[in-house]
């Protein structure tokens, strides 16, 4: 791993949360299952405890690996936009990371980046943006807010990110009738979105 990657894996598999660069923004991470690190996450942004977040994996064939019920034409639209900048909402029959699910167990976020420095990172993270619940999102780290830099138990510089957070698309009927849905305009435009969806079916 990179030494960036080996700083993050300990510290989340330490129980820690650590603010890092997506290919976005930049985030806040912890371990997915560990409810006094998810607590503290967002006891840091100010994040409504009952708000959903993401799961990020820094490798797509890790994400497969751990969602082996993905059926087979989601799984070819994944192919085509991951790693990126886009959030994509599964269907989570098995009730997978429910800290992460919220109110809504049946949903999945996932999220796979591209970030080559943490691309070695072995296990996935619960992911939110590095703000204060409802801010601006932090296109470099200065911008993340002081607080939450101080109190992260690891603050890793990626330089000027894009600035833009992820498009949040909505695949949960994708495998049954092909139907899709952008909820959130991000760095990834929907024309591209459609473009794969057109490759894929």
């Amino acid at each position: 791993m990179t030494p960036a990657a080996d700083r993050f894996a300990h510290c989340i598999e330490s129980g820690g949360v650590a603010v890092f660069p997506a290919d976005t923004v930049y985030g806040l991470a912890c371990a997915p299952d560990e409810p006094a690190a998810v607590e503290r996450l967002y006891a840091l942004k100010g994040r409504p405890p009952d708000k959903p977040a993401a799961v990020m994996f820094f490798d797509r064939e890790r994400a497969f690996g751990a969602l082996p019920e993905l059926e087979e034409r989601t799984r070819a639209l994944l192919e085509r936009l991951l790693p990126g900048g886009v959030t994509a909402l599964l269907p989570n029959p098995l009730r997978r990371f429910p800290l992460a699910c919220g109110p809504d167990p049946h949903t999945l976020g996932l999220r796979v980046p591209a970030v080559a420095a943490l691309d070695a990172m072995p296990f996935p993270v619960l992911q939110s943006s590095a703000n204060h619940a409802g801010a601006h999102d932090a296109r470099r780290l200065e911008d993340v807010p002081e607080d939450i830099r101080r109190d992260a138990d690891l603050v890793l510089d990626g330089g000027e990110l894009a600035g833009t957070p992820s498009t949040v698309v909505d695949l949960r009927r994708f495998e049954l009738d092909g139907v899709w849905a952008v909820l959130r305009q991000g760095l990834v435009p929907e024309d591209a979105i459609d473009r794969a969806v057109a490759e894929t079916t």
